[in-house]
């Protein structure tokens, strides 16, 4: 298999949601770190030439000893920018040259599996941004500031979307350097090549992709392990 698929993990968050001093991604869920479980899962896979984790910039010379638990060979270190878009750029930079392919994740989603990862890369092999989504099934509401209901909003074309996100290199790249230009960042990748006019696709997600953002989620993280091994 060629090995062609670049992946940037980021990791430099500062965990503002949680309790403790100790970062969200370095903590243990389901018996290791949390960056560890995505770490080890991209690489087993054949087709990846490089894993590049993005972490704090105070870290990147005297990283925690449990992140060379891979294979260290594909395994870079980049610096954390101050947004998580500067981030990314920063990670994307690092990639080698044989990655054609760029997998955009976040650490904070420790569960990923194989056959969503194979879905995304299939269609960013195809020339299309593709991105992992659950459909939304809650109701909708919009409201103002004091929380009174504006609207309701049509969930029929809503989608929860997850990572990773695939692209094909040139074109991620380009809408970073667009939105660099234009001074812009985004909670996700894929709305920089949207910005520009590029298709994004969405591709069938996956529970188990769910992020940990407080500290309740914790706990729901290790239910769901616990009942998926």
């Amino acid at each position: 298999m060629t090995r062609d698929v670049g992946v940037v993990i980021v990791a430099a968050g500062e965990s503002t949601r949680t309790a403790g001093s100790e970062l969200k991604q370095f903590r243990w869920v389901a018996g290791k770190p949390m960056l560890l479980h995505s770490l080890q899962t991209f690489m087993t896979r054949q087709d990846v030439v490089s894993v590049v984790c993005v972490i704090p910039r105070e870290l990147v010379a005297d990283p925690p000893p449990w992140i060379f638990q891979c294979d260290v060979d594909r395994l870079l270190l980049s610096i954390g920018g101050r947004t998580r878009t500067e981030s990314v750029r920063n990670g994307l930079e690092d990639l080698p040259n044989e990655a054609t392919i760029a997998l955009i994740h976040d650490a904070a989603r420790p569960f990923v599996d194989d056959a969503l990862i194979d879905r995304v890369v299939a269609r960013a092999r195809a020339g299309e941004c593709a991105i992992p989504g659950l459909p939304v099934v809650d109701t909708i509401k919009e409201a103002d500031d004091a929380g009174r209901v504006i609207r309701t909003v049509d969930r029929a074309k809503l989608w929860r979307v997850q990572t990773p996100q695939a692209f094909p290199r040139e074109m991620i790249e380009r809408a970073h350097r667009e939105a660099r230009a234009a001074n812009v960042s985004a909670t996700d990748d894929a709305a920089l090549c949207e910005r520009i006019g590029m298709p994004v696709v969405i591709v069938p997600g996956s529970e188990r992709a769910m992020k940990v953002t407080d500290e309740s989620d914790f706990e729901r993280i290790e239910l769901l392990f616990s009942a998926t091994r």
